[in-house]
């Protein structure tokens, strides 16, 4: 079933009440900290499937940062203390502190480009608590998916989502959007 224009504009509508649909405007080029080796061969391939379905395309180098897909699995959040310059990466001190406070299994950061295109993101897995007895295609998968959008919030990889997600990489339509309207442009896709 399809989602409607007001679930749409719910899950592209920030805490404070702003809007903001960001796509990547440039290809994904994701790395991997943390993973058993026997988990990265299955972790590339999910997240590579995930771009695919949107058109976005998959690179090994950024040319400017390297990687822009960062993934970071630890098993607690203090472990996130031993990664050098963690502070200036995320811009945001204590991040450890903040997440263990929260009890949060998971956390996404964007960074974005001068015109609001998705250009870098930082996901974070504690793999001690909840998410240590997932799947690795589901992980990636449920990582992927939300690495593809600016959500609001965590979402969980449905048909509906999928279905989202192809729409807003529709090339007619801008990479950023701030106006509430765009949700109507999105479902008038699905």
């Amino acid at each position: 079933m399809a989602l409607t224009a007001d679930e749409i504009g719910a899950l592209f509508t920030q805490p404070g009440g702003d809007f903001l649909c960001a796509r990547w405007a440039r290809p994904i080029a994701p790395v991997a900290f943390g993973l058993a080796d026997e988990t990265l061969a299955v972790f590339r391939p999910a997240l590579a499937a995930v771009a695919a379905h949107a058109g976005q395309p998959m690179t090994d180098t950024d040319p400017e940062m390297g990687a822009n897909l960062m993934v970071f699995a630890v098993r607690d959040w203090e472990e996130l203390g031993g990664l050098p310059d963690l502070d200036r990466l995320t811009g945001l001190a204590d991040l450890p502190a903040r997440l263990a406070a929260q009890s949060a299994d998971r956390y996404r950061l964007l960074r974005f480009d001068a015109g609001g295109g998705i250009r870098a993101c930082l996901s974070f897995l504690r793999l001690g608590g909840a998410l240590g007895s997932a799947h690795p295609a589901a992980l990636a998968e449920d990582t992927g998916v939300n690495a593809m959008l600016s959500f609001a919030r965590h979402v969980t990889p449905s048909a509906g989502i999928a279905a989202l997600i192809r729409a807003a990489y529709d090339p007619a339509l801008p990479a950023c959007a701030r106006d509430p309207s765009h949700a109507l442009r999105l479902a008038a896709r699905l």
